[in-house]
């Protein structure tokens, strides 16, 4: 590694810094409900653009990318998700991600059964929000009508 990308890589470790281990990203989520988590994600999205000017493996990517998705919905429930949050770090898992990798780096079987795993179970999340809207929807217009 050159020292460019030794000051990138500095830089990339002082924004997870900043985002999880001071807390700034549940901080967001807590200050500014649901827009808050929304900006957290996209400082984090730091991360994931130092990995990809890297040629890091996309699978690798996509996982990163992932691990905000979830940082994100975990932050979106009120309270207790900004409180969830604070231990759900995408940020330093990311970090530790890049810094196990070498630049072309091919896909590990690990990142693929993560993502297959992490997709499944964010749509039948996705299905059990529907199913939960769609009894309470039912629930208020059944009381009403």
């Amino acid at each position: 590694m050159g020292v460019p990308e030794d000051r990138e890589l500095a830089h990339v470790r002082l924004v997870t810094r900043v985002l999880d281990t001071y807390g700034l990203d549940p901080i967001l989520g807590f200050i500014i409900p649901e827009l808050g988590d929304l900006i957290g994600a996209l400082l984090g999205l730091y991360v994931v653009i130092y990995a990809l000017r890297h040629n890091m493996s996309k699978a690798l990517v996509a996982r990163m990318v992932l691990n905000l998705g979830i940082d994100m919905a975990i932050g979106a429930v009120p309270i207790l998700g900004d409180l969830a949050d604070i231990g759900f770090k995408a940020n330093e898992r990311n970090l530790k991600l890049v810094e196990s990798r070498e630049a072309n780096s091919p896909a590990r079987r690990s990142d693929w059964i993560v993502l297959v795993g992490a997709f499944a179970g964010f749509f039948a999340l996705i299905g059990l929000l529907v199913y939960a809207v769609v009894r309470i929807v039912g629930a208020i217009a059944g009381a009403i009508f």
